[in-house]
């Protein structure tokens, strides 16, 4: 992907007793400031353009606080037996999607299915085609993946202008816009994830952290935000000319249930502006260790997670950059002599958090990653070999955050309260 560099990450990073601690690793996490690999100098305003005050900032547009129409006025046509209605060309409905988790009620002393949600932050495809392998990799092992798009890798650099981020000038992102190559291959990867029954979540749009980052937003910019992330799903193609492709399958306003904010920040005003859209769940929170998960203020709360670490003695944030940090100091190019050795380090990392709650509580467990490349690719390495190895076992479903929600929602309240109290490695007597 294409990085802005950021002098104050490492910085950002704490540890404590040990323990890669949430928060800690949260700025390291969502990753739109770490370690660019090639960014354009005028695309933020902090780093190369710093604003004067308020003045040079600009105003966020009206926030709507409720979902724009996910479908215009246009023609009607077929499409796998389903009505499509097309608005400008951008987007389209098409009912339920293929191949969904069915979110049925456990009967009682039945046990849960252990469920993975592997997910992935940013969803561009760039030339190492890296969004394509893992959807080839879910196929092969019957799983679906919550891939969190960012808005802006839709929306041409030309077009940044049309960008009005909160607390930042106008165009201004921390990020690089993508090319028109790298537009037209991640539209042709959305599209077919969708219809392999992955999710497509929101990262927002132009990932900004810490000072004058989602932490230092309001609800409402929140909400322009959002809104603003619909508007340039939905209007790829007036915004690229790309007349060419076919419609997106989805109407992002109905689709789009959930998201993961940039280095996890914000979710405190974050969680009061999704609800007028209709979010089920945010994955913006993160530190938390391998317990069922419960609902803030009527939301899922979906954090990432606390897994052993046993070549370490402690807990690492279960995100590929948290691996980094803990091996070569996040370096993104660390010593190859090391690279087996990491590799190896995190898959046990994945798999022991994955044993302590297949055998233990049956607790969702929680992959956030990024399509990097980062220390010769040993992380995308690493969670390949754990698809590979737990997706296909009995009695686990490796599925979206989606599909986990309807689940979630699906199930006895005071169960799943009870399931709560447990220990992740504490077996539950299910039949009990």
């Amino acid at each position: 992907m294409i990085w802005k560099k950021s002098a104050t990450l490492r910085a950002r990073i704490r540890t404590r007793s040990g323990i890669s601690l949430g928060v800690a690793a949260v700025l390291v996490a969502s990753l739109s400031t770490a370690l660019a690999v090639s960014a354009s100098d005028d695309s933020s305003d902090d780093a190369t353009n710093p604003v004067a005050g308020p003045k040079a900032t600009a105003a966020a547009p009206k926030p709507t606080a409720k979902k724009p129409p996910g479908t215009g006025k246009g023609k009607e046509e077929k499409w796998d037996g389903q009505v499509r209605v097309l608005g400008d060309g951008s987007t389209s409905y098409t009912g339920p999607q293929p191949g969904q988790l069915k979110a049925e009620r456990l009967k009682p002393g039945e046990q849960p299915p252990q469920f993975v949600v592997f997910s992935w932050d940013g969803a561009l495809e760039s030339d190492d085609r890296l969004f394509s392998r893992f959807r080839r990799v879910a196929k092969e092992n019957n799983a679906h993946m919550t891939f969190f798009l960012t808005g802006i890798y839709l929306l041409p650099k030309e077009k940044k202008n049309q960008y009005l981020p909160p607390q930042h000038k106008t165009g201004a992102a921390a990020i690089s816009y993508p090319t028109d190559e790298h537009i037209r291959m991640t539209l042709e990867q959305l599209g077919g994830a969708w219809k392999e029954g992955n999710e497509i979540g929101s990262h927002f749009n132009g990932h900004f952290c810490g000072k004058k980052g989602g932490g230092d937003w309001s609800a409402a910019e929140w909400t322009s935000e959002i809104d603003q992330f619909y508007s340039f799903v939905q209007n790829w193609k007036t915004n690229t000319g790309m007349k060419d492709l076919d419609p997106l399958p989805f109407d992002p306003t109905r689709e789009v249930v959930g998201g993961r904010a940039p280095c996890l920040e914000g979710q405190k005003t974050l969680i009061p502006a999704t609800k007028p859209f209709g979010w089920r769940y945010d994955a913006s929170s993160a530190g938390d260790f391998q317990i069922w998960p419960a609902k803030k203020d009527g939301i899922w709360d979906l954090p990432l997670q606390l897994l052993p670490f046993p070549q370490k003695k402690f807990q690492v944030l279960s995100m590929d950059f948290n691996f980094l940090y803990n091996q070569s100091k996040g370096s993104t190019e660390g010593d190859p002599a090391k690279y087996q050795e990491w590799r190896k380090e995190a898959r046990d990392a994945y798999l022991a958090g994955f044993q302590r709650v297949f055998h233990g509580s049956r607790a969702p467990m929680f992959i956030g990653n990024h399509f990097e490349d980062w220390n010769g690719g040993i992380y995308m390495d690493a969670v390949e070999d754990v698809m590979k190895d737990v997706c296909p076992r009995k009695g686990v479903r490796c599925v979206s955050f989606r599909e986990l929600t309807n689940w979630l929602d699906a199930q006895d309240p005071q169960v799943l309260a009870r399931w709560r109290l447990l220990d992740p490695a504490q077996p539950a007597g299910w039949k009990q």
